[in-house]
C-alpha cells in the first residue's frame, strides 16, 4: 500500500494577524513560512500507518520553491520521499484548482491507495481542498477523523467526529482522509531526521509532468476586505416569574425585528 500526505506551506500562526487576505490570494507573504500546522497530523500519521501496515508513504505539496522547507519538514520527521508541484503556471488559482491539480499529482504516483490530509489550512480554512481532491479523484471521502481503527481487505475502518459525537465508518479504498489534531500528537523531527532532510534532493515537477495542464481559475477574487467590526450588548431580562420574563423578550425581540 501506497500512502500520499498532501501539505502545504502557510504563514507562521503568530504572524497570520500581520497577513492580509489580498495577500493570501496573490502569494506575496511576508512572514515566517512553515508546514501548515494541521498537516502535521497527517504527517505523523502516515508515519504511523507506514509502521503499522508496511506501507510506502510519499509527501506532495503545489507551491513554489519555498515550499521545499515544508517538504523537507515531512522528511525530518520521517516520511521517507517526497514531490513538490510548481505551481508558476497557476497564477490566480483558486481552491477548485488547487485540488484538481493535486488529484493529478497523486494519480501520478500511480499505486496511492490512501490520501491523506489536514482537516484544513490555518491561511485560508476553508477545508474545502481534501474535499475537492476526494471529488476529483472520485474516491470516498472521510472529514475530521480521530483515529484510524484498520486497514484491511481493500477497506479502511475510521473513527470521525460529527458535532460534539463519534460514529465509526467503513469505506472501500482509495479514499481521501482528512484528519483532526485528535488523531495523534505529532513529533519533533530528530537531529539525524533535520540532517537527512537537508540532503535530500527533492524532485520538482511542473503541472504539465503530472497532467494536470490547461487548468484555470474559476473564481476571480476582485473585493477582499475585512468584515467591518460588529458591536454587541448584553440585556439582562428581568420579572417576577419564568412567563413574565419570557413575555418581556418576546417583546424585545419583535421591538428589535427579530421575530
Amino acid at each position: 500500500m501506497k500512502i500520499a500526505v498532501l501539505i502545504k506551506q502557510t504563514p507562521d500562526t503568530a504572524e497570520l494577524p500581520n497577513v492580509a487576505a489580498e495577500d493570501v490570494r496573490t502569494g506575496d507573504i511576508r512572514a515566517t513560512l512553515v508546514i501548515n500546522p494541521w498537516d502535521e497530523y497527517a504527517v505523523e500519521e502516515a508515519i504511523q500507518l507506514s509502521d503499522r501496515f508496511d506501507a510506502d508513504a510519499v509527501a506532495l505539496s503545489l507551491g513554489s520553491e519555498s515550499a521545499l522547507d515544508a517538504l523537507k519538514h515531512a522528511i525530518a520527521m520521517g516520511v521517507p520521499e517526497a514531490k513538490l508541484v510548481d505551481d508558476a503556471e497557476l497564477a490566480g488559482g483558486d481552491i477548485w484548482t488547487t485540488a484538481a491539480v493535486l488529484a493529478a499529482a497523486v494519480r501520478a504516483e500511480g499505486d496511492v491507495e490512501l490520501v491523506l490530509m489536514g482537516k484544513q489550512s490555518v491561511d485560508e480554512n476553508s477545508g474545502a481542498v481534501p474535499v475537492g481532491v476526494a471529488r476529483k479523484l472520485g474516491w470516498p471521502f472521510l472529514s475530521n477523523v480521530s483515529k484510524i481503527v484498520e486497514i484491511a481487505d481493500g477497506r479502511i475502518t475510521v473513527e470521525r467526529l460529527v458535532d460534539g459525537d463519534q460514529e465509526t465508518v467503513a469505506v472501500p479504498l482509495p479514499a481521501v482522509v482528512s484528519v483532526g489534531k485528535e488523531i495523534n500528537e505529532p513529533r519533533f523531527p530528530s537531529f539525524m531526521g533535520i540532517r537527512k532532510a537537508n540532503k535530500a534532493q527533492i524532485p520538482t515537477v511542473s503541472v504539465n509532468d503530472v497532467g494536470a495542464e490547461g487548468l484555470t481559475a474559476r473564481t476571480e477574487w476582485t473585493n477582499i476586505r475585512k468584515p467591518e467590526t460588529r458591536k454587541g450588548e448584553v440585556r439582562i431580562i428581568e420579572g417576577a416569574t419564568p412567563q413574565e420574563q419570557a413575555a418581556k423578550l418576546v417583546d424585545a425581540l419583535l421591538a428589535d425585528k427579530v421575530l
